[in-house]
């Protein structure tokens, strides 16, 4: 088993067939990679929340956990909210070592897939 874990994390809304496509998201990457652990968590209004998947991941063994924005560009959550929230797991989990990536519109795949997805549209 590897010791690293992903957790992807969204804003999340009210109504829960917002997440179906992010569930989508987490489903691909496992398909993909089906010995990797990912989960999906939600800053608000939905659950699991961050910190419900860190007490999962801790608890399995994982001792690095990276953690993937489903946004499109940063904003106020990615730029303190997110990082609050792992500082705030740092100081509960101190063997876990916890890394917050970019998120992931400011892939180039990423835009590359939304440029074609508009351009498909015109034909």
């Amino acid at each position: 088993m590897s010791s690293t874990a992903f957790v992807l994390i969204a804003h999340g809304a009210r109504e829960a067939s917002w997440a179906l496509p992010l569930l989508r998201v987490r489903d691909a990457v496992t398909a993909r990679a089906p010995d990797l652990r990912v989960e999906l968590a939600f800053m608000e209004l939905m659950p699991p929340g961050l910190s419900d998947c860190v007490q999962k991941l801790s608890a399995e063994g994982f001792k690095r956990i990276l953690v993937v924005p489903l946004f499109i560009a940063r904003g106020a959550q990615l730029m303190h909210d997110i990082p609050e929230q792992i500082e705030a797991l740092r100081q509960e989990y101190p063997g876990v070592s916890f890394e917050l990536t970019a998120p992931v519109g400011e892939s180039d795949a990423v835009v590359q897939a939304m440029a074609g997805h508009v351009l498909d549209m015109a034909k």
